[in-house]
C-alpha cells in the first residue's frame, strides 16, 4: 500500500517538476522594505525557454519570513507585471515591464544559460537588478528614481544607470 502511494505521488509530481524548472534572470529591489520581486526564466524539459510562459515573477518576502508569494492583480497591472512577445531576431523573447515599458528587455538562451539583456547607460548589458527608490505620497508610493545594474556584454564590467521615470 505504501509503495503504491509513493508511486502515485511520484507520477503526479513528475510533470510539474519537469515543467517547473526555472533559472534566475533579474530582481527588483525597493527602498520601501527588504521584499524583492524575482523574475525567472521558465524552461521546458529539453532546456528551451517555455513558449507558454517564458518568464515567471514572484515575491520573496525577505522583510517577513522569507516565503515566496505570487504577485497580486494590482502589482501585475501597475508595477511589476510584464508583457512578453517572441523575438525571432535573437531568438528569444522581448519583455516589457508595465512600470517602465520604454526599457526593452530581451530574454534569451545563450549556450547552456538563460539571461535578460538590456541597454544600460548606452551599452548592451546582462540585466541583473533594478532598484526603485520611492517615498510615500498621498495616493501611494511616488518613485524618485530607478537604478539599473548589470554586466557589460563586451567587457564583463559593471554597468549602472540611474534615471527618473516619466
Amino acid at each position: 500500500m505504501i509503495v503504491w502511494r509513493l508511486a502515485v505521488l511520484a507520477l503526479l509530481a513528475a510533470p510539474a517538476a519537469a515543467q517547473g524548472r526555472t533559472r534566475p534572470l533579474f530582481i527588483i529591489e525597493r527602498s520601501k522594505n527588504a521584499n524583492v520581486v524575482h523574475y525567472d526564466a521558465r524552461l521546458t524539459v529539453d532546456g528551451a525557454l517555455d513558449p507558454r510562459e517564458p518568464v515567471v515573477a514572484y515575491w520573496v518576502m525577505a522583510a517577513e519570513d522569507g516565503r515566496r508569494e505570487g504577485l497580486n492583480w494590482i502589482e501585475k497591472k501597475k508595477a511589476y507585471g510584464f508583457r512578453m512577445s517572441p523575438d525571432p531576431s535573437v531568438p528569444g523573447y522581448a519583455m516589457a515591464l508595465v512600470s517602465v515599458p520604454q526599457r526593452r528587455i530581451t530574454v534569451r538562451k545563450v549556450g547552456g544559460s538563460v539571461r535578460a539583456e538590456m541597454v544600460i547607460d548606452g551599452q548592451p548589458a546582462v540585466f541583473e537588478k533594478m532598484y526603485v527608490k520611492s517615498v510615500e505620497g498621498l495616493i501611494g508610493p511616488m518613485v524618485q528614481y530607478i537604478g539599473l545594474f548589470g554586466k557589460d556584454l563586451k567587457t564583463g564590467g559593471q554597468r549602472y544607470e540611474k534615471f527618473v521615470p516619466k
